[in-house]
């Protein structure tokens, strides 16, 4: 099975809490890997997991780094956390260009998932800036310039375009709710699995030797509820089956 690096996924919140004249602020840290984590367990994968704030410090930027995994998942993590090292952004000494690394070892014969989310692809206010990185180049869908946010606060389930691919193993076509995702166009030569609202689901592309794919709305809630990443049995299905897909397992 495979090694899968997961970068991002985790947050920390900074709430104010104002009594009378009085206030004070309260600091959390929450980590929404632990659905995708399960699941890719679950189905016999070695899962290391790189939260947000570590990111900048330790993302691979090396062949040799990224080749001690499979596959590599970005998820809610956007491009500068991964560009910006603090050597090159508070000591201005020039250093690796990580995506640039990640790209060429994608074309090399590496695995490269990307999930939805406020900081994936163009992201909240475009701030994810995946867009102009070469990352770009090997993905199977192109980013928009905007913010490509699609909130869909009613729900609404995906249109399963290959029912029996490999990529999503038994997951069927009977999906549960989704309540967002990342509008991206499908590259010409690209594969659609999925899809929702008229736009990429699940993309799926080789790039030179190796592969890569798309999930474009959450793994984790709050575009993925509880009935989609905890209680419905495809979840596992789909994640494991695209890590097998770009880890060439089927």
């Amino acid at each position: 099975m495979a090694r899968v690096l997961i970068a991002g996924e985790s947050w920390m919140t900074i709430s104010t809490h104002v009594k009378g004249v009085d206030e004070f602020s309260v600091h959390s840290y929450v980590e929404g890997v632990g659905p995708l984590k399960n699941a890719l367990e679950a189905q016999g994968h070695e899962v290391v997991h790189m939260p947000a704030h570590v990111v900048p410090m330790a993302f691979p930027g090396s062949a040799e780094e990224l080749a001690t995994y499979d596959a590599v998942v970005l998820s809610d993590i956007g491009a500068n956390s991964i560009q910006l090292a603090p050597d090159v952004f508070e000591k201005f000494i020039p250093g690796q260009d990580r995506l640039a690394a990640l790209a060429q070892w994608t074309k090399d014969g590496g695995a490269l998932v990307m999930i939805g989310g406020y900081l994936s692809f163009s992201g909240f206010q475009a701030r994810a800036a995946f867009r102009n990185t070469a990352i770009a180049e090997v993905l199977p869908v192109d980013m928009l310039s905007e913010d490509d946010r699609w909130e869909l606060p009613a729900g609404l389930t995906a249109q399963v375009e290959q029912p029996e691919h490999k990529a999503i193993g038994s997951a069927g076509t009977d999906w549960p709710l989704l309540l967002g995702y990342n509008r991206t166009v499908l590259k010409p030569g690209a594969e659609l699995v999925a899809s929702i609202n008229g736009d990429p689901l699940i993309a799926l592309s080789e790039t030179g030797n190796g592969r890569s794919a798309v999930f474009t709305s959450d793994c984790s809630p709050h575009w993925a509820p509880k009935q989609f990443c905890e209680e419905w049995p495809g979840y596992q299905e789909i994640f494991g089956g695209i890590i097998d897909w770009v880890t060439k397992k089927v």
